[in-house]
């Protein structure tokens, strides 16, 4: 029987492979007005019976193209079109001419630029000077696809099982729809919420201001922007979904979100809670919705960041709430507005322990520490975005912003030291309980001026913010020293503090042309000014009056410290449809000003003069290839704690002085990228190199005396420095029109140096690590996906003095995510991830991470009914291993442990034909 079904499988693989058609077609694109080559006309192949594309490519500086492939349809009909040019078109039979060579294809100017019919592009693919433009109907995705999975289809754009969004190794860094943005520039909420079957092009350009598109400016070279444009037709009316789940030891997940749109008239709403810690971004079907990964990473002092939205307190298991709006319309010709709101809660239970093995120049220590803590946050922000544009040629901005938080936090800490015999040394215990309020208002104001046709402007912008907090807080603390002269301190302590900052940035830019729209000179003058108050009251506990009345100087303080910087500078602008080049240089004159109030001894004026440089070029070698240089000297200051001559004592353990001495940290940077991408062979590669070599870098002297107590300050230092690159090559091999493999190979190389004074020995640790990665990505009919991952982590450290402690680790990672869609209602993910630490001690050295999500669609597809298991395996941990100049640290966190959830999505839609709005009753 076995055979028999081999011999069955075989003979029917066989037919359908007999039954696909091989092709290559040839030519060249060329002006039949000056008969010169089109760079950048895309070629596409439609089958004849829908217009399904084929494949597609774009023709090179010379004209030339070549269309490689197999398809099972031998009736298609060739387009090429480029911008201007009416498009060319040709019907072939392929299963007669497998072969073609078009020769020259002499394409036309357009004859109806003037009229008012507009003949939309059917091309895949489109090159409008610096941006890509994709057809979504050209790419095809599974049933119900988000933006998200429609970006994973398009070439040169990649997302990583966070969600970044890379374009030929470019992150993407926001994300409009229509031009506005789309809850602020969080690109996960759009990515993950908005539906393909909405979107009608993706373009994609560098990422630039809206003063600097207005003024034809640059831009940021080094971050790119999508834009989703609507259909007209589906730009009217309501679209949304509602999820929730009930899972295993008490887990629960809930999230909401409505959309309107009416042309230039926006307005969603979104609501979500958790305790799986999920800020309303979960694993399995609700990742369909606004989250589900994005780039996540969470502190250690309360607080939990997504793409760079904060989601207040607290690491371990974190419950969370959320709730925002945004509004976005047009009001008559010139006035264009956007508003966010977004609240985010959260309470958190966290405990953290770690083991530090520290190499002194005599002697080792050791210390374990361990800490449990308690926190509750809630925080809101309020943004507004007006465009008001004057004329053709006068555009202002205006971006106020509002931001308040609000804390609540317990923290249980006990640490203790040992020597080399292991012989405990000093401990150390303490409690602290604190509240804290905070507000934040920003706001920028850009005004922008075109002068003439040669690509003068006048641009004016000024920021000003204002920051005020409020701490209450209490702390006991038991300090023990042992051995043969040992003691014991005892504290009970509540302090207030008051933080306010008041800061200001101005700039004023006037750009003139040397050579009309090609080379500018730009004139620049920069005021930076923030100064920062600081009050802390500290009372020790009184055992007569059972209060907190006896002031302590020591822990207590009063200062206003000032930052001022002006900056005057010019830069060279030249640039063409190859070339951008930009030098800017600029004299910086800073002044750092510390009043102390309560210690007037300690206040300080430093004045520093420095210069800055600025200077880049890119070239565009085709349309599939550039390459980027960027190399910079820029000067960042020391912060209050490291210039200021006051000992922290808040930790007897570890006390801190900073140095009135120190100098501002000089760095040197440099930075290239290339990337190019195959249209045809679907092949895409790119690498970039960075370094920073730091001059009177500031790095910390310590003395450790034989109770191990610690007192350090700061000093500057020269030889520091980072470096870092990376690239990939990726290709995609399509087996026929419903089978294709894509396969990437990567890696990633760091390497530093860093130093530190250790009981006036001065060391040196250079640290260089390195990741290679492949990854495998097969895909079938829609119906199946498996994307397979490997990275191994080589890192080595070297010290120069204590040789004998040079350390080598490695780190083992491999995912396996699969998705089925068999039969087509029920869809079932998996994501397996494996990882090893072979040089980790005292913790688990390898885990296993399973989760797993069945989804069956209901309801004509518009509900889902979803069973998530989270960590099957119940193997979950955050086992990690650091090393610096002087120690060596294994440290573990609480994390989240296995659970299993039922889950219902409901999903409606009255987007309609443009002119019209369904309604619809909602009931949630």
């Amino acid at each position: 029987m076995k055979k028999l079904l081999f011999a069955f499988t075989l003979l029917f693989a066989s037919s359908i492979f007999a039954q696909s058609y091989q092709f290559k077609i040839t030519g060249v694109v060329a002006s039949e007005k000056d008969k010169t080559p089109i760079e950048a006309a895309t070629i596409h192949l439609e089958k004849a019976k829908d217009s399904t594309v084929v494949t597609y490519t774009i023709s090179n500086n010379k004209g030339l193209f070549s269309l490689e492939g197999k398809t099972y349809h031998k009736n298609v009909k060739l387009f090429i079109s480029y911008i201007g040019m009416d498009d060319y078109s040709k019907s072939i039979q392929l299963d007669k001419t497998p072969n073609l060579n078009l020769g020259t294809v002499l394409l036309k100017e357009k004859s109806n630029l003037l009229n008012e019919v507009v003949v939309k592009s059917r091309a895949p693919i489109t090159i409008k000077k610096d941006t890509l433009e994709f057809n979504v109907k050209s790419f095809k995705t599974k049933k119900d696809a988000t933006v998200e999975d429609l970006l994973k289809k398009l070439p040169g754009v990649e997302v990583d099982e966070d969600g970044k969004i890379t374009v030929n190794g470019k992150e993407v860094n926001k994300i409009l729809v229509n031009g506005k943005p789309f809850f602020g520039n969080d690109p996960s909420i759009t990515t993950k919420n908005l539906t393909k079957e909405i979107i009608e092009k993706v373009q994609i350009t560098d990422t630039k201001s809206k003063s600097e598109a207005f003024a034809g400016e640059k831009g940021d070279t080094n971050n790119k922007t999508i834009n989703l444009t609507i259909k007209k037709e589906n730009n009217k009316g309501w679209f949304g979904r509602v999820s929730g789940g009930i899972g295993t030891d008490e887990r629960f997940e809930g999230a909401a979100m409505v959309n309107r749109f009416d042309n230039d008239q926006r307005f969603s709403v979104l609501a979500s809670t958790n305790n799986i810690n999920s800020p309303g971004f979960s694993f399995g079907e609700i990742r369909k919705m606004f989250g589900g990964g994005g780039n996540i990473w969470i502190n250690g002092n309360g607080g939990f960041n997504v793409n760079g939205r904060s989601f207040g307190g607290g690491s371990g298991i974190i419950k969370s709430k959320t709730a925002g709006a945004t509004y976005a319309d047009e009001y008559g010709k010139g006035l264009d507005a956007n508003t966010n709101y977004f609240y985010s809660g959260s309470s958190s239970n966290n405990e953290s322990k770690s083991s530090r093995e520290y190499t002194l120049p005599d002697r080792k220590y050791f210390s374990n520490s361990t800490t449990t803590s308690v926190d509750e946050n809630h925080n809101h922000s309020i943004d507004t975005d007006f465009d008001i544009e004057i004329d053709s040629t006068f555009l202002i901005n205006i971006n106020p912003s509002f931001v308040f938080n609000k804390r609540e936090g317990s923290s249980r800490r006990q640490e203790e030291s040992l020597d080399a015999n292991n012989t405990l040394t000093n401990s150390f215990i303490s409690s602290a309980y604190s509240e804290s309020e905070a507000n934040n208002f920003q706001n920028s104001l850009d005004i922008t001026k075109k002068l003439g046709t040669k690509g003068s402007f006048i641009k004016a912008s000024v920021t000003n913010r204002i920051d005020k907090a409020d701490t209450e807080s209490i702390n006991k603390s038991t300090i023990e020293v042992f051995g043969s002269n040992p003691s014991t301190e005892i504290r009970d302590q509540k302090s207030a503090t008051e933080s306010n900052l008041m800061g200001l940035n101005t700039r004023f830019t006037y750009r003139f042309p040397l050579v009309a729209k090609k080379l500018f000179l730009d004139t620049k003058y920069t005021y930076l000014r923030n100064e920062r108050e600081n009050i802390n009251n500290t009372f020790d506990f009184n055992t007569t009056t059972q209060q907190y009345s006896d002031f302590n100087t020591d822990l207590s303080s009063d200062f206003i410290y000032n930052d001022i910087a002006k900056i005057p500078s010019l830069e060279l602008v030249y640039k063409t449809k190859k070339w951008n080049v930009n030098f800017e240089t600029g004299f910086i004159n800073r002044t750092l000003e510390n009043n102390d109030k309560l210690r007037p001894e300690l206040s300080l004026e430093k004045k520093y003069n420095n210069l800055n440089l600025d200077a880049s070029f890119r070239y565009r070698f085709d349309s599939k290839a550039s390459v980027y240089v960027n190399y910079y000297i820029n000067n960042n200051a020391p912060s209050i704690n490291q210039i200021q001559p006051f000992s922290n004592v808040t930790n007897p353990s570890n006390i801190i002085t900073g140095n009135p001495n120190l100098k501002p940290t000089q760095n040197h940077r440099v930075y290239m990228n290339f990337n190019k991408y195959n249209w045809q062979a679907r092949t895409g590669f790119w690498f970039y190199v960075s370094g920073t070599l730091y001059k009177d870098q500031i790095i910390s002297n310590t003395t450790i005396g034989d109770d191990l107590v610690r007192n350090t300050t700061f000093e500057n230092t020269d030889g520091g420095y980072d470096a870092w690159g990376g690239g990939n090559y990726s290709k995609r091999i399509k087996l026929d029109s419903l089978t294709s493999i894509n396969l990437r190979v990567g890696a990633y190389l760091n390497a530093n140096k860093n130093f530190n004074i250790l009981n006036t020995i001065k060391e040196g640790a250079r640290t260089t690590s390195l990741q290679p990665n492949i990854r495998a990505t097969f895909n079938w009919n829609k119906l199946v996906s498996i994307e397979t991952r490997y990275d191994i982590s080589f890192s080595n450290t070297k010290y120069d003095i204590n040789k004998n402690q040079n350390q080598n680790f490695t780190r083992h990672l491999v995912n396996i995510r699969t998705r089925t869609n068999v039969p087509k209602k029920l869809e079932w993910r998996n994501d397996v991830r494996y990882t090893y630490n072979p040089n980790v001690i005292g913790f688990n050295k390898s885990a296993w991470f399973w989760n797993a999500t069945l989804a069956y669609s209901v309801f004509k597809d518009q509900g889902t009914i979803s069973l998530k298991a989270y960590d099957l395996l119940n193997q979950n941990n955050n086992v990690r291993r650091t090393a610096s100049a002087n120690y060596i640290e294994d440290s573990e966190s609480t994390v989240l442990q296995q659970y299993f959830m039922l889950g219902f999505s409901w999903k409606f839609n009255s987007l309609g034909k443009k002119g019209s709005i369904k309604e619809y009753d909602f009931h949630f």
